[in-house]
């Protein structure tokens, strides 16, 4: 199972990048992930554009819905609205 969030250009890219240098630091104490995987866009070439794609990856089904529950995810949902709720698509994927 995977949580991509997709964020859209942020008006001040250093404000951004230095709220989310801290906001990765909380995605890390969630229960059961597995890898966070973060990829920044140099261009869109159809579609609507994007600037930073987040990943994270749990092992089963079980195991992610267990940590959308968990405190350690609302304050990760909470410091994300804070600075960039605005900016962001929230998917829920799998692999395969």
């Amino acid at each position: 199972m995977k949580l991509i969030a997709l964020y859209k250009q942020p008006e001040d890219i250093d404000t951004f990048e230095r709220e989310y240098a801290h906001h990765v630091e909380l995605v890390a104490a969630i229960p059961g992930l597995e890898s966070t995987t973060i990829t920044r866009f140099s261009r869109t070439l159809a579609g609507d554009g994007f600037y930073l794609m987040a990943e994270m990856a749990f092992p089963d089904n079980d195991t992610f819905k267990a940590a959308m529950r968990s405190p350690e995810m609302g304050a990760v949902g909470a410091d994300i609205q804070r600075f960039a709720g605005h900016l962001m698509t929230l998917l829920i994927g799998s692999s395969g």
